[in-house]
């Protein structure tokens, strides 16, 4: 009978790799929590409706990777991302009406289907922010600070961030038109999805990665629209604002032109942070603005910024961490004895385990030594005499103690 194996684009997630990925959401909780951000769980499929009016229906991830059935004839997806599925909880359980600003942050599995490579996987894992409530620049100051110092908790200290403005919906308009105007001639030489961004989203056309397509939006006359400013006074006197702040803080950042970021809810600051840590540069945090997407939503008038990470990518630009040790391993012969020991250690907070096929004594030392720190000899005379032979498997060195004193010297 043929082996069922993982799906393509999954992965499992086995036992030695676990501690990275703890160490991931257990600094998420610490530095989270220090800028106030509570976390929250929203479920993994959503409505269809949410991602096509949330995401954008004009984007690659509504139009080409998500994970669609039908079922009792509503249409649910596998989400995609999760800044829709926060947003829709938001408006459904009223946190507007909370003091602002409101910041929730998340962690979880993420579903599209695309081609998987090194990194990237059809369920792959995101941590992220959300923060409801607040218009001015320095929310999104805090935003980028707090993503900045997630990044560096978790050793990633090689840190670049790019940043641009959208600008709002209508000096974007005048920006698309010329971007457009200037694209026409060239548009025959686009690839098909750019043919088809060209009149449902220009602005997306500065996000291909076809190198064909790069090379015309690399050409002078593009290039001038492209690096032009286009974004109305209050637009620019937001991004003046934000750049202020962050060099007050001390974050290093860069202008990109050509930072768009994937998804059609963004407005005025996108940004990409990108990790120099292995070598090669990886960006391993995007997000930005996104004010009308809870009223698009259904909710009320609502600012917003958020980013999000792949956990995978930091995962592998953390490197690998080793296995916590268990504290103790108790040697005995005598299983219903060493269970006993085993459950008195637990209960006092100690990480414990026993040799459960009952082996040789001295495969048991063999087994403690490579599996934790102390063993707890437990032979004939101990058990008569009430005591355990303590042994310090890091030292070699070994004294033999009243039982009920064996929590507190190990």
């Amino acid at each position: 009978m043929a082996i069922i194996r993982v799906q393509k684009g999954t992965k499992d997630i086995l036992p030695p790799e676990m501690p990275v990925w703890h160490f991931m959401e257990e600094k998420a909780a610490e530095v989270f929590a220090k800028y106030g951000a509570k976390e929250i769980r929203t479920p993994i499929f959503e409505a269809t409706e949410l991602f096509a009016r949330g995401v954008g229906d004009t984007t690659d991830i509504v139009n080409k990777e998500m994970y669609t059935f039908e079922k009792s004839e509503r249409s649910l997806t596998l989400r995609p991302e999760n800044t829709a599925g926060v947003v829709r909880s938001f408006i459904e359980n009223g946190m507007h009406r909370l003091s602002a600003p409101v910041k929730l942050w998340y962690k979880g599995p993420m579903f599209r289907y695309e081609r998987p490579q090194a990194g990237r996987q059809r369920q792959f894992h995101q941590v992220g922010v959300e923060v409801f409530g607040i218009k001015q620049p320095a929310a999104d100051a805090e935003v980028i600070l707090m993503a900045v110092n997630y990044l560096k908790a978790l050793g990633l200290n090689d840190l670049s961030v790019e940043l641009n403005s959208l600008g709002c919906p209508e000096c974007r308009e005048t920006f698309k038109t010329k971007l457009k105007e200037v694209i026409k001639p060239y548009l025959s030489q686009l690839c098909p999805d750019c043919q088809a961004r060209y009149e449902k989203n220009p602005l997306r056309l500065l996000d291909c990665k076809v190198e064909e397509c790069k090379e015309i939006y690399a050409k002078p006359e593009i290039q001038e629209v492209i690096q032009s400013d286009f974004i109305c006074d209050e637009c620019a006197e937001h991004f003046t604002s934000l750049k202020e702040y962050l060099d007050a803080l001390n974050i290093n950042y860069s202008i990109n032109k050509l930072l768009v970021r994937g998804l059609d809810y963004y407005n005025r600051t996108v940004f990409e942070i990108k990790s120099n840590n292995l070598g090669s540069q990886n960006a391993v945090c995007g997000g930005g603005r996104y004010d009308s997407l809870v009223r698009n939503l259904g909710g009320e008038d609502t600012p917003a910024i958020g980013f999000a990470m792949g956990m995978e990518r930091l995962a592998s630009l953390i490197g690998a961490k080793s296995e916590d040790k268990l504290t103790a391993f108790v040697v005995c012969n005598n299983p219903l004895e060493a269970i006993k020991l085993t459950e008195e250690m637990r209960g006092n907070g100690i990480t414990c385990e026993f040799d459960l096929t009952n082996k040789k004594f001295v495969k048991q030392l063999e087994k403690a030594s490579k599996t934790a720190k102390f063993a707890l000899i437990l032979g004939e005379d101990e058990i008569s005499s009430n005591q355990v032979t303590v042994k310090n498997l890091e030292t070699s060195e070994q004294k033999t103690v009243a039982r009920e004193d064996v929590f507190k010297i190990i």
